[in-house]
Formats: structure tokens, C-alpha cells, sequence
């Protein structure tokens, strides 16, 4: 299982975790239950419920860089090309915009 925090602003907003049946998405209860709080998508809305898909959803996916910036991540970390997740965790910790990723490691699932 590969699961990781999603920022928003910098605060905790919320975790996404990849297992044997595919991805899930959910806020973080102190986020939901903060002033005013705006969802990291217009395509996850503000909800408690956890949101789950068989492929990693689009918002997630846009944020993994494209082109020569992707192909030296996959080159310099050796990053299966096809593990969108694995390659979420380790190339969005430092956004452009207001959402970030840190990799949540295996021993703290």
C-alpha cells in the first residue's frame, strides 16, 4: 500500500492511498471541520466520505510533471513509468499551486 499527505495551503487537507483496489481519496476531519475549508479540486468537493477509483483520479495525475522534467525523475529516482502513484509521491512535494504531496512512509500506515 502507497498512500500519501495532500496539502492545501500547507495544511493537512487530506490522504490518498493506492492498494489492491485501486485509489482512494479522503479529508482530513480537522480540515473538514476548519473555517472555511475549499477542496483541492472542483472534482473532489468537500465531503467525508472516502472517494475511491480504479485509476488514479485526473487531478492527482495532472499534477505529475510531463515531458523532460518527468523523464529525469523517472531517470535520477528510477521510477517505474508505470506507477503513477509512485511517481505522484515522489515529484509533488513542491507543487506549482496550492496542493502538495508528501510520501506517507510504509511504517506509519
Amino acid at each position: 500500500m502507497k498512500s500519501g499527505k495532500v496539502f492545501m495551503h500547507n495544511q493537512l487537507a487530506g490522504i490518498i492511498t493506492e492498494d489492491s483496489e485501486g485509489y482512494h481519496f479522503q479529508y482530513d476531519s480537522e480540515y473538514l471541520n476548519s473555517e472555511n475549508p475549499e477542496p483541492i479540486s472542483l472534482t473532489l468537493p468537500i465531503q467525508q466520505e472516502i472517494y475511491t477509483d480504479l485509476n488514479l483520479f485526473p487531478f492527482f495525475d495532472g499534477l505529475i510533471p510531463e515531458g523532460w522534467l518527468l523523464d529525469i525523475a523517472q531517470k535520477n529516482w528510477k521510477l517505474n513509468p508505470r506507477d503513477r502513484m509512485e511517481i505522484l509521491l515522489k515529484t509533488c512535494q513542491d507543487c506549482i499551486g496550492a496542493v502538495s504531496i508528501q510520501e506517507i512512509a510504509r511504517d506509519e500506515n
